[in-house]
């Protein structure tokens, strides 16, 4: 059963963060730059939250804020749900599923480990039943030797 540590030894454990004070611009600058779709909001070494994508729709946009002006202390997600790196991938695809979230911190024990998104989770039970269908293909032509 594969663990979320797979995922991220596999991407990398780099973590884009903001700062509460930043503007959503800035914010949103960053998420471009890196291409991805989350920030960890830190205040020193401390996780205060996550500033998303879905934030800025549905707290910025969609009630007409100013992206330049607005802080990202003021739109992000505050209760954040995060996982060990032991956790399987199965287990934190329900999580997200349940929780209607797409991005997950992994905390090893204080310390932050990475963020894993749903298209994560998926890519990698995409490549592993690739693989596993290309054993079972390759016994069932005699191709596998054993």
């Amino acid at each position: 059963m594969s663990r979320v540590s797979d995922i991220l030894a596999a991407k990398g454990g780099d973590v884009f963060g903001v700062a509460p004070g930043a503007t959503v611009q800035e914010a949103l600058e960053q998420m471009v730059e890196h291409n991805v779709g989350s920030l960890v909001v830190m205040e020193e070494e401390e996780i205060i939250g996550i500033f998303t994508e879905r934030d800025f729709l549905r707290r910025v946009a969609l009630n007409g804020m100013p992206p330049a002006s607005t802080q990202v202390r003021d739109v992000m997600t505050e209760r954040l749900i995060v996982v060990e790196p032991d956790k399987s991938v199965e287990e934190c695809m329900a999580i997200m599923t349940q929780a209607r979230i797409r991005h997950l911190p992994v905390m090893d024990r204080t310390r932050l480990a990475g963020v894993v998104s749903i298209g994560d989770l998926v890519k990698h039970l995409s490549d592993e039943q690739e693989v596993h269908i290309r054993y079972l293909t390759d016994y069932i032509v005699g191709r596998y030797p054993g």
